[in-house]
Order: C-alpha cells, then sequence, then structure tokens
C-alpha cells in the first residue's frame, strides 16, 4: 500500500450547510458518524455560489475569474486550462484519478468526453449519481495512491413529490432567509427527502470503503457546491449561498470529532491535498493549507475571504469581501429589481412571486455586522457610524480585484461565443409545487 493518502472527493450539489452534523432538523446519521470521526468545518464557504464556477474553484485552487468558469459547463463556459484540475498535479507523485458521477465543469465535445477533457484516467459512469462506480471502484481499489471523484445530483431539484415524503410539513421548519408557511415548509420537507436519500449513499460509500481495508489511508473530503437552491441562499454571496459543508476524515489529524471555527473556503482544498501527498502547490493556488487549524497550530486561517458570481442563467455580476465580524457585497450592474431567472422554481419561489417579489428593489451596495445581524438583513452601508468599516470593506475588495485581474475592474465579464445565457428580465413561468 502507497504511503501517500488515498483521496475520495464527495461532492453534492445545492446542500449548504443543512444537514445533522450543523444542527439542522435534516436527519442525515452516515454525515454525522462522517464529522464524529472526522473534522468538521463550521465556517466554510464556497467561492461562487453557483453550480460550475463553484466546482472549479476548488479543483484548481483559484478564482473562477482567474481559471475562466465564470459561468455553467452546460452553458457553453469552460476552464481556460484542464491542466490547472488539481488531477494534474497529483499525478505527477503517482496517483490515478477516477470520476463516478455529476463532474459539472466540462461537457463532451468532437472528440473527447468530459472526462478526457478534464484528464481523469478513468470514468466509472452515472451522469447524476456516483455511487454505483464508488462501490466498484472500492471493491477492487488499485495499489497506487488514488484520487476518487464521487459526484451526487441530489439535492438539486427536482426534490421527491411530497407524497413520497417522510417528513410531515407541519412540524418542519425553513430555512432562515425564507417566511414560515405552509408552501415553504413543503419545499423544505422535499428538500429533507432528497438530503435522506443523499447521506444514505454516502453511507454505502463509507462501508465499501472500511470493508476495502484503505480507510486508513483515505482522505474523505465531503461537501457541497453552494447553498440550498431556495430564493435569497444559491447564486446569492450571502452566508445562506456562499456557506457550505466541509467535513474531512483522514490520517494526519483529521480524526476524533474535531470542530473547527476559523473560516475556511474551498481554496484552501487544493493546498492542503499538496501537503499530505508531499507534491509542489503550484503558483497559482490562492488558498491556504488546512493542517495549522486541524493540528491546532493555529485559530484562524484567514483575516478576509472573497467571492464572486458572475454568470448564472443570466448575467449577474457581483463581489463580495467577508471578514469575521462583518460582509461587504457590490453589485456591478445598474438593476434595481432581483433576476428572478437565476433562481430555482419551487414553492418557496412561487410563494414569493405571488407576493410581488419581482417588484422588490435591490441595492448595489450593502454592508452587515455579522455578530449582530448573522441573517444579513440590516444593511449598514448608509450609516454614518458605519462609515469607516464601509471604507475599508471597499479597499479591501478593490484591491483584491486589482490584484486578480478581475475582468470586473474594466466593466465586464464576457462570456465565451455562443454561451446559452438568458435574458435577465425573464422571470419564468410561477411554477407550482412540485414542479
Amino acid at each position: 500500500m502507497s504511503s501517500k493518502p488515498n483521496i475520495i472527493y464527495i461532492h453534492s450539489h445545492d446542500t449548504g450547510r443543512y444537514i445533522q452534523p450543523y444542527g439542522h432538523a435534516v436527519p442525515t446519521p452516515a454525515l454525522q458518524k462522517l464529522a464524529e470521526e472526522g473534522v468538521l468545518f463550521r465556517q466554510n464557504f464556497c467561492i461562487n455560489p453557483t453550480c460550475s464556477p463553484s466546482r472549479a474553484a476548488l479543483l484548481t485552487g483559484s478564482f473562477p475569474h482567474e481559471n475562466g468558469m465564470t459561468g455553467l459547463a452546460h452553458r457553453g463556459f469552460a476552464l481556460k486550462d484542464y491542466n490547472q484540475h488539481i488531477i494534474h498535479t497529483l499525478k505527477k507523485v503517482g496517483y490515478i484519478s477516477a470520476l463516478t458521477g455529476t463532474q459539472h465543469i466540462a461537457v463532451n465535445n468532437e472528440k473527447q468526453e468530459a472526462w478526457e477533457v478534464i484528464g481523469y484516467d478513468r470514468f466509472l459512469g452515472d451522469k447524476d449519481d456516483g455511487e454505483k462506480g464508488a462501490l466498484e471502484f472500492l471493491s477492487n481499489p488499485p495499489e497506487k495512491p488514488f484520487f476518487l471523484t464521487v459526484g451526487f445530483g441530489l439535492t438539486h431539484r427536482p426534490f421527491p413529490k411530497l407524497e413520497d415524503c417522510p417528513d410531515d410539513p407541519k412540524y418542519c421548519l425553513p430555512p432562515a432567509p425564507l417566511p414560515d408557511t405552509q408552501a415553504t415548509r413543503e419545499d423544505m420537507v422535499r428538500f429533507k427527502a432528497s438530503a435522506r436519500k443523499l447521506d444514505k449513499k454516502i453511507g454505502a460509500i463509507m462501508m465499501a470503503l472500511e470493508k476495502s481495508g484503505c480507510a486508513e489511508n483515505t482522505i474523505v473530503i465531503c461537501t457541497t457546491d453552494h447553498g440550498l437552491p431556495f430564493p435569497h441562499m444559491k447564486c446569492n454571496l450571502h452566508d445562506s449561498g456562499a456557506g457550505t459543508l466541509l467535513i474531512v476524515r483522514g490520517p494526519s489529524g483529521f480524526s476524533g470529532g474535531k470542530v473547527i471555527d476559523g473560516m475556511v473556503s474551498h481554496l484552501d482544498i487544493f493546498p492542503t491535498l499538496c501537503e499530505l501527498a508531499d507534491v509542489d502547490k503550484p503558483g497559482w493556488l490562492r488558498g491556504k493549507s488546512l493542517l495549522p487549524l486541524v493540528k491546532g497550530e493555529a485559530s484562524e486561517l484567514h483575516e478576509e475571504l472573497f467571492f464572486e458570481v458572475n454568470y448564472h442563467a443570466a448575467y449577474n455580476p457581483m463581489r463580495a469581501v467577508r471578514t469575521k465580524n462583518f460582509k461587504y457585497i457590490r453589485r456591478f450592474d445598474d438593476r434595481d429589481k432581483p433576476i428572478l431567472v437565476n433562481c430555482d422554481n419551487g414553492e418557496s419561489k412561487s410563494y414569493l412571486l405571488d407576493h410581488d417579489w419581482a417588484n422588490k428593489n435591490i441595492v448595489n451596495e450593502s454592508l452587515y455586522d455579522l455578530q449582530f445581524d448573522p441573517n444579513e438583513m440590516n444593511n449598514l452601508a448608509n450609516d454614518v457610524a458605519y462609515r469607516s468599516e464601509l471604507t475599508k470593506m471597499r479597499e479591501r475588495l478593490e484591491n483584491w480585484m486589482k490584484e486578480t485581474n478581475d475582468p470586473l475592474v474594466s466593466g465586464f465579464v464576457a462570456a465565451p461565443e455562443g454561451a446559452n445565457i438568458c435574458d435577465a428580465d425573464n422571470i419564468d413561468a410561477r411554477t407550482k409545487r412540485n414542479a
């Protein structure tokens, strides 16, 4: 067996932190067990709370406006250089790479399938559900160290039908940004049913890993791309959109049920794996190794984190900076109404549309005091008492944009030729329940 750790990267769609080990009433016993055996990061964030850009940031260790994935792969966006994917760095020290289930950072072209575009050694099948391929792989693991990507379409919409859900909406609480109504409770019940299915599949993979004999020398990384597919969450730079689960279990201190409260992000995973695999870190990496936090050598890793949105269904340019105490969000267009096409259809969206969400005003600049306003509801940008903090946060964001050659400094993020971009004024049909 190799002295280098095996790596299993398990990722889901749209789960946020709404699972049992983060204190939510969403039964996920397999993930609870993983957290109790590993390390749970309570303040982990994605970099771009839309599907492909979030994954691309994690897997390249760079910001989407740097790596090129500023929109969704199935809408025509791609990485500038797929050699920046972590599997190519790990191959230099003998790793075999395999993909099963969702990947969502590449599409098939005339000459290659998506997994070949990325550069995986093996493809184990299943477009949206990585369980079967993972079980097959772990039944006969390779002698060389491996990097196994296991992707799940769960908990993306559409959710299970209400009549197929085990929970009763009368006793369910919707996520914090939403009002507590019959419609939003039913929506959350359907999400919970999807999360239960995801957890069962992850549990099966963990059992297969134990049977394989590789568990003690395998780093398991379990995360998701961004927040829940509800209004004010996915595709938004509030913590409800950018906050994501991160549980890591394995050797080198990732054990014992530790809980880390320091801010971390998906960008920190690539440099951490480089350190664990004893391979040189590429020069483009933006994150930091998690090991000082895990080993108790530090309580904080970052003074600030940066976030972005460029394209989802429609163009929606936003940037943000977060410190432990404050969040600053800036929009870079002149719209004063929500871009509703960027919110997934469902009961919660229909409910808000029925209450005139389409005509609610939005602002281009927001400042939030996270200690007294964790749900980011009270915008302090125009409060004279916070003028000094606003100036500092503006400067942090502007400096980062310049240092990373953000195209928004010049005013626009261009989409690839032929990209499928929706009209931002298209508010969708008012999708009814069980859509």
